[in-house]
């Protein structure tokens, strides 16, 4: 699988879970961190947690390795490496505080095909 692949199949996995304002980025022009972003929120601990784990498990059963997964437990901002593609999903209250998509803004927003794309 390409990254491009990766990050379709990562915002998949957060829409199965109600992601809400699911976002894809295209990075390679702007930063060596990744090829694209996935960003995402979830109205609660109990979804943002939810929605990191489908990423896993969906990557996981491509073969994908995951290289980190960050903030789990406190379940605010949590960062799933999938290599080429970081998904970042927040809790609500988070995402617009750091507001990840202005900071990057310089990066262009790619279609995704699930039913709530940003």
């Amino acid at each position: 699988m390409n990254s491009n692949d990766i990050v379709q199949l990562a915002a998949e996995a957060s829409d199965d879970k109600r992601a809400e304002d699911i976002v894809a980025l295209d990075m390679r022009e702007v930063s060596l961190i990744a090829d694209y972003f996935l960003i995402c929120h979830g109205s609660n601990e109990r979804q943002v947690q939810a929605i990191a784990r489908s990423i896993k498990d969906a990557a996981e059963e491509k073969g994908i390795d995951v290289k980190r997964l960050e903030g789990f437990d406190q379940a605010r901002w949590i960062l799933v490496d999938i290599g080429d593609v970081v998904c970042h999903i927040f809790h609500k209250d988070e995402r617009s505080y750091y507001n990840l998509e202005r900071l990057w803004g310089d990066a262009t927003r790619i279609s995704l095909s699930v039913g709530q794309e940003g």
